[in-house]
Order: structure tokens, then C-alpha cells, then sequence
């Protein structure tokens, strides 16, 4: 083994000793509270995890959550090995034609942050199209959650990732592996009520492994 060689691997662990004690330090010294959401379907039920640094997208999914507004929509597209997608107002209405068009009457300025990627259950915010929507905003309501367990990395830094899935990863790939018709749309309706639930972060960190 070459000198420099064997200084990278001496510099490597030191770096795992300093840093991984203090990433478990900084774990267990977590403060305050954070809203845990909890999306409750016929093929289980999935938790969630909200970005802090993704303000507006996480004020708005809460605020809609607490009123109800998810109560009784669908994920109404269901890609295996890409996503499912949900969120949409008129899937309450049975009117097949016409959903994937709803919204609450309003976009999100879009939140991209390069170091969150669409990795397997990331939750990001669906949107119109770069040619009707250069500044890529968001839809004020429609979310979708990465199923695939590679990720998909072809859409990084072009849909704002706002939250992460903690727990009920397979719940997504039983929806993903619904029976489906046209335009990906489930034959049968895959309904969610949505609860907000306040928690520790420390509690939360523990009980789904989940790191701030």
C-alpha cells in the first residue's frame, strides 16, 4: 500500500471518529416539536416527516391537512417503479374525466433544494410543465411519494422535495401495484384520510430511525 494511500484511510476514519460520535450527540440532544403526519389508505397506512427548510410547502400540506382537505381524495396515478400520486380535490367528486386537474385555486413558489433528492418514499409537489410553468411552482395541493427503490434521480432538483416517508415504505408499493386502467388510474379508488399529529423530535428520530 502506497504512503498516500495509507493516509487517506487514516484520514477517513479519523473523520467517521469526530463525526459520527457528534451526529449521534446531536440526535439525542434534539429540541422542540415537529408534526408527524400519518396517511391513512385501504393498503395501510404511511408516516410522515415534513422539511422545515421547505417552509411554505410544509405550512401549506399542514394547514390543508388540519382542515381536512385530503380527507377523502385519492391517489389517483399510480406508476410502478416511478411513483403514486395523490392529492387532487375533484378525486372526491367519482367523476373519472376529471381528475388530475384540481388544485385549492392557488401555486406554491417553488422550493428546490439541491440536497434533497427523490429518493425511495421522498414527497415532493406535482406541477404543470416547464413550457407552462417556467418558474416551476408547485400545485397548491397535489403531492406525489417515490416508490422506486433506486429513487428517481432524474427528477432532482426539478419538483420541490419537501418531506420524507418514515415509516410504510411497503404500503407505497402496495399502491403502486394496484390493479389499474387508463391514464394510470387505479380501477378501484385508493382513498387517504390525513391526521397531524404533534410529536417530539427526539421521539421521532427514535422511534422510526429517522435523522434531523
Amino acid at each position: 500500500m502506497s504512503q498516500s494511500r495509507r493516509l487517506k484511510q487514516l484520514l477517513l476514519i479519523f473523520f467517521m471518529l469526530v463525526t459520527g460520535p457528534a451526529s449521534v450527540m446531536a440526535q439525542k440532544n434534539l429540541k422542540g416539536k415537529d408534526q408527524l403526519i400519518t396517511i391513512t389508505t385501504p393498503q395501510g397506512t404511511l408516516k410522515l416527516v415534513l422539511f422545515d427548510d421547505t417552509p411554505q410547502h410544509k405550512a401549506n400540506f399542514l394547514k390543508l391537512a388540519r382542515e381536512g382537505f385530503y380527507n377523502g381524495t385519492t391517489f389517483h396515478r399510480i406508476v410502478q417503479g416511478f411513483m403514486i400520486q395523490g392529492g387532487d380535490p375533484n378525486s372526491k367528486t367519482g367523476d373519472r374525466n376529471n381528475i388530475g386537474t384540481g388544485n385549492p385555486g392557488y401555486t406554491i413558489p417553488a422550493e428546490i433544494l439541491p440536497k434533497y433528492k427523490h429518493v425511495r418514499g421522498a414527497v415532493a409537489a406535482a406541477r404543470m410543465g416547464d413550457h407552462m410553468n417556467p418558474k416551476k411552482e408547485s400545485s397548491g395541493s397535489q403531492f406525489y411519494i417515490v416508490e422506486n427503490h433506486r429513487g428517481t434521480p432524474m427528477l432532482d432538483e426539478a419538483y420541490t422535495v419537501f418531506g420524507q416517508v418514515v415509516d410504510g415504505l411497503d404500503v407505497i408499493d402496495k399502491i403502486a401495484s394496484q390493479p389499474k386502467g387508463a391514464r394510470d388510474r387505479p380501477i378501484s379508488d385508493i382513498t387517504m384520510e390525513v391526521k397531524v399529529e404533534e410529536m417530539k423530535k427526539k421521539k421521532i428520530a427514535k422511534k422510526y430511525k429517522y435523522t434531523y
